[in-house]
C-alpha cells in the first residue's frame, strides 16, 4: 500500500493598505487594500478544484482577510495559528526604505549590528522552527488531502530555506515570495518530496507596478 500524499500550500497575503509606507509588522489594523482583496480572490481561484480540507491563517488582519475567499470557496472555517505570524521587528511603525530617517538615526544602529541573527527582531532560526511546527500541524490535519496556511513573506521564505538546508540569512530583495503567491510543500507520508511555487496574482502586480499613479 502506497503512503498517503499530502500537500500544504503556504499562501502569502495580498497587498496591504499602507499609505504612509511604514514597516507595519505586527501592528494591528493593517488590512488589505482594494488590490489586495482582488489578489486574495485570484489566489483562491487558482486553487479551485484541489482537495483542500483544512484552512489556517496567521492572526493578523491581512492574513485573515486573504483566507476569506478560500473559506467561502471550500466551505471551510478559518483556524488561527500564532506560529504563522510575522516576526517581531525593532523598526515597527517606522519608515525603513533606503534613505529614510529610521536607518540614518544613530539611536537605531545598535539594532543593525548583526544582520545574520538578525539583531533587529526575532531570529531567523526561531521563525523557521515555529513555521516548521505550523507546517507539520497543517500536514497532519489534512493528511491524505491538502491544506492552505496563510502567512507572510519572511516566514514563508525562511521556512523554505530551512527545509532546503540553506543558510537562513539572505538578501530580502531576492526572496521568491510575491504578494498572494503560493509555495506548495508536497509530502509522501511524513517526508517532504517537493516544493512548488506559483504567482497567481502576477498580472495584478505587474499592472499595479505599471500604473502612473503607483507610489514609491
Amino acid at each position: 500500500m502506497s503512503e498517503q500524499q499530502t500537500v500544504v500550500h503556504l499562501l502569502r497575503h495580498g497587498e496591504v493598505h499602507n499609505p504612509t509606507k511604514i514597516l507595519y509588522g505586527r501592528i494591528p489594523g493593517y488590512r488589505l487594500s482594494a488590490l489586495g482583496v482582488q489578489m486574495a480572490e485570484v489566489a483562491a481561484k487558482s486553487l479551485d478544484g484541489l482537495d483542500i480540507t483544512y484552512l489556517v491563517s496567521s492572526p493578523l488582519e491581512r492574513a485573515q482577510q486573504t483566507a476569506v475567499p478560500l473559506s467561502t470557496q471550500f466551505g471551510l472555517d478559518i483556524d488561527t495559528d500564532d506560529n504563522l505570524i510575522e516576526p517581531t521587528n525593532h523598526f515597527e511603525g517606522k519608515r525603513v526604505s533606503v534613505g529614510d530617517g529610521a536607518l540614518r538615526d544613530p539611536r537605531n544602529w545598535w539594532a543593525l549590528r548583526n544582520p545574520f541573527a538578525p539583531s533587529w527582531g526575532e531570529s531567523y532560526l526561531s521563525v523557521a522552527q515555529r513555521m516548521r511546527v505550523a507546517l507539520e500541524s497543517a500536514r497532519k490535519r489534512a493528511l491524505g488531502h491538502e491544506a492552505v496556511c496563510v502567512s507572510h513573506q519572511l516566514p514563508i521564505w525562511t521556512l523554505r530555506r530551512y527545509l532546503a538546508g540553506q543558510r537562513l540569512w539572505h538578501d530580502p530583495r531576492k526572496r521568491q515570495c510575491a504578494l498572494a503567491s503560493v509555495t506548495s510543500f508536497h509530502f509522501t507520508g511524513d517526508s517532504l518530496t517537493g516544493v512548488r511555487y506559483s504567482e497567481p496574482a502576477r498580472a495584478l502586480i505587474d499592472s499595479a507596478d505599471a500604473s502612473p499613479s503607483k507610489g514609491a
